[in-house]
């Protein structure tokens, strides 16, 4: 199954203010994350259960990919596949459901 990807608001909130603070520091290094995180959701309609499952949440449908220090954490819905969010892993998950 082929699953169109969305982002809900929380996750293009968080992306956008990751992008932003790591910009602070280097324009270059945050262009570089965005690109790596965007190519890291495009892969994942391909094999979609090949994330682990969310500890904290013990849900099957509702999977995370790990990036340096961030967790993309997508949810499977349907024939959509849903950036729940994006966040730092040392941040604790709370009201993503």
């Amino acid at each position: 199954m082929a699953y169109k990807i969305r982002w809900s608001p929380r996750a293009a909130s968080n992306f956008e203010d990751i992008c932003n603070y790591i910009a602070k520091d280097s324009e270059y290094y945050a262009t570089l994350f965005a690109k790596k995180v965007n190519a890291i959701i495009k892969a994942i309609p391909q094999f979609p259960k090949a994330g682990r499952i969310v500890p904290e949440f013990g849900d099957e449908n509702l999977r995370e990919k790990i990036y340096e220090n961030y967790r993309i954490v997508y949810r499977l819905k349907g024939e959509y596949l849903e950036i729940v969010t994006i966040c730092h892993g040392a941040k604790p998950l709370q009201n993503i459901l």
